[in-house]
């Protein structure tokens, strides 16, 4: 969906520890000052609402909102969302909650999808992963979004997930030095299993990254993300994946 009457985007960042927000312009860029505020424990749909309302109290005037939420989103449904209690936030619609709270059209989509468009070149395959709370992941082609994937829950070892094995619970249990050994591996087995053209790393625990990393990898900020809140009202949400190969007859 395309539409350039939106002149100034309300961008939302949820995650696990922090609620992040500001208003972009048509092309992304930042009006205002990045804010942010902790995320409400437990985070119940009404909570969530509250915070947000609280946050963007002040902020200037507004014609859309985009939302990065932490788990699978179809259609501005919340199917599950594992680290903030998917129990509460199954089939809640996000969507229509904060058109009928803030009163604007409103996008949302899972968090590193959002991320995703914010930060990568829109050449070739490219992977956006997020070392926060949880492991989050987004899949583009050519800048377009492809079908999610919640690669967090499939399993890395017999009894954990990608959440599990590297989310932010278990860096705090085994050190920053095995926690670093483990992004290592699971940065491995992406580029055997998908071989991107490029590796997008953001999430808040990305600055504990202390190996060196391969050329086609880069580490980017919850700011640079934040900005695809932009881009989601200038592309399709579903295209049309178009092969760049002629099929074999």
């Amino acid at each position: 969906m395309d539409d350039n009457s939106f002149q100034h985007i309300l961008s939302i960042d949820i995650g696990g520890s922090h609620v992040k927000a500001t208003i972009l312009n048509q092309a992304g860029a930042l009006t205002m000052d990045y804010q942010r505020v902790e995320t409400p424990k437990p985070t119940t749909p009404e909570k969530l609402l509250q915070t947000i309302v609280g946050l963007t109290k002040n902020f200037p005037v507004f014609d859309c909102i985009s939302v990065g939420f932490p788990g699978y989103v179809r259609d501005g449904v919340v199917i599950t969302a594992p680290n903030l209690d998917t129990s509460l936030w199954h089939n809640v619609n996000l969507k229509q909650l904060l058109q009928d709270t803030l009163g604007k059209p409103t996008k949302v989509v899972n968090d590193a999808d959002m991320q995703g468009l914010g930060v990568v070149n829109g050449k070739g395959f490219e992977i956006v992963v997020t070392l926060g709370t949880g492991f989050g992941t987004a899949l583009l082609m050519d800048g377009y979004l492809l079908p999610h994937l919640e690669i967090a829950h499939h399993p890395i070892t017999k009894n954990k997930d990608y959440d599990q094995y590297i989310g932010e619970k278990e860096m705090l249990e085994i050190g920053d030095k095995k926690w670093n050994k483990r992004v290592q591996k699971v940065i491995g087995i992406l580029q055997t299993v998908f071989n991107y053209d490029h590796l997008y790393i953001g999430g808040g625990n990305a600055k504990k990254i202390d190996f060196e990393l391969d050329s086609n990898i880069t580490i980017v900020s919850n700011k640079d993300g934040i900005k695809g809140g932009a881009r989601l009202w200038r592309i399709e949400e579903t295209p049309t994946v178009r092969p760049n190969y002629t099929a074999i007859q």
